[in-house]
């Protein structure tokens, strides 16, 4: 249900906010209006007599009218409440009141005093702890700087969510009462525990909705194909808890796939973890509310009809979501695949898929339900096993970030593989996945690669949908996301990742029977950057025996990080066939048993090992035992593809867990962040409102040039100076004030970075020199009105570089680097880091386009101060994330040479400061 509004315009509804609570359920939190007063009222009386004494250090009975007046009459500014609601009725509330400094009430001071209550039935669920979360950005945001609270000593559940906030606090005890003071400001250990909690959170929501003890499927008619039949017969042979079936219009004593049917969910006797709707979309919102007032957790809905059928169809699964969530139930869907658990102990198949796939070591996710059947399909035919599945359709609620969290914890999952076609939070995705990744290999296909739009349904923010795939590239290298291309290479890679050691590098033995295909897999270890050795060829004739010592003999040696091996069959054991058809190798069982146990020793060692094959079609299956599993590839590229991801995420995890002890954002000098901030709202009190009318898509502007210029050298950031040259005498006057010898350009927006256009002068020596050239200039451009000439002092020689920082919403903000000119523009030779970077990372990214070498002494060379460009590219990144007002920094170019380095153009853009959803307090995304 949705909130009852106050009537006065002030409302603040961004403080509205869905929660997830410890133990997976959902709520809202919301201001308390005077519209609540009965629901306070309600509320109060569940609350036990303790609680009440622990709250007014007195007994409290009930509360006086004068006290619900008191408690649900708020200026939303000084005197603040939330509640936590589910299904319509408070079960916990937060109050602050502003104070100055010797405890009075004040509308000036920076201080709050904040009390909470909670009731009994809900103590335990991390309701307090989200609630003083959205308290605490409340109060920042109203210019509260910090908290005062009074406990009693024997309210310990209190005092413990105060002191495991993380939040730098003070405490004392007097008059038998405990007084906790604590700073609002956010700190390294605050965001952590924000975080840890999340994570506990969502991975118990996705273990309810993966491990119901009961399911009702809604929706199951006559009809034997219809969806809600498919899903009943689907859990009949798996689920071995309650099940009920569900279809309004059934007669009494109606029994379906073996099961007496239900005309509602309110008639079943026993309680209902995870109902799967099948209604039509029209049908939803009732069989939602009967579920919610059933106490159904979580809702798996096959219902099409929604966002990607347009508009309207978005709106309706917005009312879903919110539905669902404010009765306490999570969302797969609506129009998904389903769900499915292989665990012994909680089997589940919540899916249109006909039967329960093998229990295996992947975990599956995709946005797709054609995509999910393919999955499936594909990890049958190999013969590789799941852990659990989930196809989320338009991902309204539950999605794959969700799954992540959940598959961190379960043992049951050793990989993830992910199909996604668009992200509804980048930039949470990057803070999970890089965690998940570093214990257990993330493998990705990413759909909609080249076309830039989104399939529909997706609902995403507008600025996550227009990603740039070089932005999607930054957000997995950074968090060692595995991208791969097709599903062939996600089950090839996977398969290698699960049951193969890491390789310790890129050093490559390549053993086997054929000379060819020997050479065909060193060639395609070459062209994907691995060392192959010359292969070893054991002829055709080789024996089992043969390939074991071999194999065995590479496997030892140290200065191998990796093997395949590559077998063809040997003529004499073809098989005939029939009349008319080719012969049907089959491989020698001497063959298997060396590999198998060629393949035991590389576990061993912990080196992968793999094998390339030919013609022997029933190979890959017997190299697949209770105890071992070889990687078979019927094509050397496939293998080879397969290593090639695991070495570089090898190389990351390694990179990784060293950067955890040495890697760090420095602390620079000569920054200074608070003049930087003013400079910042200076300039967006006087423009934001002229840029609001003239620039469509909101009040985003450039700064003007010596305005940038002062913003960047707050951090640092010197830019040459250019002197405006709007005449001939007054560009003469500015090369006297700089100093032979200077360059003359135009600076007007359609000329900027256009050379080819003949808008620069360089070199320029003398009065002389500088007269022709400007005249020569204005006659080229039309003149100083069009082409807004600048005279600028040349910079030592050095190779031109460019440096930005870009600001997503949902991404946040992303530092790029490459060399100025065709590098970068014609062929893309940029490379990304997400902000805030650290020193490795901005070392990495200095080295990472194609075109470095220009900066290391290519050809004989003086090789550039990389120092100074590394240190330039920090002060970039702790701009930008020092100020989010700051949508754009594009420094081009930056000449470096082997002693420092010159900007010589700058421009930085600003906007109001974005809502940056991965950053405030916990809340559900509200797409």
């Amino acid at each position: 249900m949705d909130h009852p509004q106050a009537d006065d315009q002030g409302y603040p509804q961004h403080w509205e906010a869905d929660i997830l609570l410890r133990d997976g359920g959902t709520a809202r939190i919301r201001p308390i209006t005077p519209a609540d007063a009965q629901r306070l009222v309600e509320f109060y009386a569940q609350v036990s007599d303790q609680s009440k004494y622990f709250r007014f250090f007195a007994p409290y009975p009930r509360l006086s009218d004068k006290d619900v007046r008191r408690f649900t009459h708020h200026d939303y500014v000084n005197r603040v409440a939330l509640a936590v609601v589910v299904r319509d009725r408070f079960i916990a509330t937060v109050r602050y009141d502003r104070i100055d400094a010797t405890g009075r009430p004040s509308e000036d001071g920076t201080d709050a005093e904040v009390a909470f209550l909670v009731q009994d039935a809900h103590q335990g669920r991390g309701v307090a702890s989200a609630l003083l979360e959205h308290i605490a950005a409340v109060a920042q945001e109203r210019g509260i700087r910090r908290f005062v609270a009074e406990v009693l000593p024997e309210n310990r559940k209190m005092t413990k969510v105060f002191t495991d906030a993380g939040y730098t606090q003070q405490r004392s005890f007097a008059d038998g009462v405990v007084h906790l003071e604590f700073d609002l400001e956010p700190t390294a250990a605050s965001l952590a525990v924000m975080r840890a909690r999340e994570h506990r959170a969502e991975s118990h929501s996705v273990q309810r909705l993966l491990s119901p003890r009961s399911v009702a499927v809604i929706g199951v008619s006559r009809t034997e194909r219809s969806a809600g039949r498919v899903l009943l017969r689907a859990l009949r042979g798996s689920f071995t808890g309650p099940l009920y079936a569900v279809n309004r219009s059934a007669p009494p004593g109606t029994v379906l796939e073996g099961e007496t049917v239900h005309r509602s969910v309110l008639e079943i006797p026993g309680p209902v973890d995870l109902a799967v709707i099948a209604v039509p979309a029209s049908a939803v919102p009732s069989v939602v509310a009967e579920c919610g007032a059933h106490g159904v957790r979580g809702l798996v809905v096959v219902t099409a009809g929604y966002a990607e059928t347009g508009p309207a169809g978005r709106e309706r699964q917005r009312a879903l979501v919110r539905q669902a969530r404010a009765a306490g139930m999570r969302v797969i869907g609506p129009n998904a695949f389903g769900l499915l658990n292989t665990a012994a102990e909680h089997p589940l198949n919540a899916s249109l898929a006909p039967a329960l796939p093998q229990a295996g070591r992947f975990g599956l996710f995709c946005q797709s339900g054609a995509i999910g059947v393919a999955l499936l399909e594909a990890a049958h035919r190999r013969g590789l096993g799941v852990s659990s599945f989930a196809s989320v359709g338009n991902r309204a609620d539950v999605s794959g970030n969700d799954l992540l969290q959940y598959w961190e914890e379960d043992p049951a999952t050793d990989v993830v593989l992910l199909y996604l076609e668009s992200f509804g939070n980048p930039r949470k995705f990057t803070r999970i996945a890089r965690r998940l990744a570093a214990v257990k290999p993330i493998v990705v296909v990413k759909g909609a690669r080249h076309t830039g739009s989104l399939p529909p349904g997706h609902a995403v923010p507008p600025t996550a949908s227009g990603l740039q795939d070089a932005t999607v590239d930054a957000l997995f290298q950074q968090a060692g996301v595995i991208r791969v291309e097709t599903i062939t290479e996600l089950f090839d890679t996977g398969e290698l990742l699960a049951h193969q050691p890491l390789p310790g590098g890129d050093r490559v033995a390549v053993v086997g029977n054929s000379d060819s295909l020997g050479l065909l897999t060193h060639d395609a270890c070459l062209s994907a950057g691995l060392r192959p050795r010359t292969p070893v060829d054991l002829t055709t004739a080789a024996t089992g025996e043969n390939f074991r010592v071999a194999l065995e003999t590479a496997l030892a040696d140290t200065a191998v990080d990796a093997v395949i091996a590559v077998a063809i069959p040997p003529i004499t054991t073809s098989g005939a066939g029939r009349p008319g058809e080719a012969p049907v190798p089959h491989t020698d069982p001497a063959l298997t048993e060396a590999l198998l146990a060629a393949a035991a020793g590389a576990r061993r060692l912990g080196k992968p090992l793999l094998l390339t094959h030919l013609a022997l079609t029933d190979l890959p299956a017997v190299l697949r035992t209770d105890e071992e599993a070889l990687p078979a590839y019927p094509a050397p590229e496939r293998a080879v593809r397969a290593l090639a991801h695991a070495v570089r995420y090898g190389a990351w995890r390694r990179t990784t867990e060293a950067a955890e002890q040495t890697a760090r954002v420095p602390e620079l000098e000569g920054i200074d962040t608070a003049a930087a901030r003013r400079l910042v709202e200076e300039a967006l009190d006087t423009r934001t409102a002229a840029a609001a009318r003239t620039q469509p898509g909101g009040a985003r502007f450039t700064l003007p040039d010596p305005q940038a210029a002062a913003l960047l050298a707050h951090y640092g950031i010197e830019v040459q100076r250019a002197l405006p040259a709007p005449d001939e005498e007054q560009a003469l006057r500015a090369a006297a004030a700089l100093g032979y010898p200077v360059a003359l350009k135009a600076t007007a927006t359609h000329l900027r970075h256009r050379p080819d256009l003949g808008s620069v002068r360089l070199d320029l020596t003398d009065e002389e020199g500088l007269r022709r050239a400007y005249r020569e200039l204005s006659a080229l451009l039309g003149g100083p009105a069009r082409s807004e000439p600048v005279v600028q002092r040349m910079a030592a020689r050095g190779v031109d570089t460019v440096i930005g920082a870009s600001v997503d919403p949902a991404v946040g903000a992303i530092l790029s680097f490459g060399l100025a000119g065709a590098p970068a523009e014609l062929l893309g030779d940029v490379a990304h880091r997400l902000i805030p970077a650290t020193d490795l990372e901005v070392a990495a990214l200095v080295r990472e386009v194609r075109a470095a070498p220009l900066l290391f002494g290519w050809r004989g060379a003086a090789p550039v101060d990389t120092a100074a460009l590394e240190e330039l590219l920090l002060r970039v990144s702790q701009l930008a994330d020092d100020l989010p007002e700051v949508a754009a920094v594009d420094l081009e170019p930056v000449v470096v040479g082997p002693h420092g380095l010159a900007i010589l153009g700058a421009r930085v853009r600003i906007a109001p400061l974005p809502a940056r959803s991965d950053l405030g307090p916990r809340s559900m995304s509200t797409l």
